[in-house]
């Protein structure tokens, strides 16, 4: 239930501007999830989020790319437990997650730096991302699979 709760807080944060943990408590309750206000706290610690200046307020937001370690490991091990399969289709590859962690999973793969990868798109339980190439598709498409079904997540690797 953890995960499946810091997945949607991670969806929220980016789809909506969050000012405050009540907001964020109200927002989670809307979509399912009961929490006390301490959990939310924790959520927020463990998920390294950060309060940034968006016009004339703050809003939750993920930190600067690059600048937090634990929380790339943290997005890689919501990732890992939540993608059920992975397809190539030339240059795209089509990631089946379980229901509300499709976005937590590009969140993850954006995280990862791989070069080669252009974008990504997330619905509920399906993510679409976009590589330069087959070549770069298959590949990276080898090193989920990797990473699914042993549970190991190495260092970053750039593809392509």
């Amino acid at each position: 239930m953890k995960i499946q709760r810091q997945s949607k807080i991670l969806e929220i944060i980016q789809l909506k501007d969050v000012e405050t943990q009540e907001e964020l408590s109200g927002l989670l309750k809307e979509a399912g999830f009961q929490t006390t206000q301490a959990t939310i706290s924790r959520d927020i610690k463990e998920l390294r989020l950060v309060k940034t200046l968006s016009g004339d307020k703050y809003k939750y937001s993920l930190p600067a790319v690059g600048g937090e370690a634990e929380h790339s490991v943290r997005l890689r091990t919501i990732f890992q437990e939540g993608v059920s399969s992975v397809e190539a289709a030339q240059n795209i590859l089509v990631l089946k997650t379980l229901p509300g962690f499709a976005s937590a999973a590009c969140a993850a793969l954006d995280t990862m730096n791989f070069s080669s990868l252009v974008g990504t798109l997330a619905g509920d339980d399906t993510a679409l991302l976009i590589l330069k190439n087959n070549t770069a598709a298959g590949e990276l498409k080898e090193i989920i699979e990797m990473m699914m079904s042993r549970g190991q997540i190495t260092g970053d690797v750039p593809v392509g």
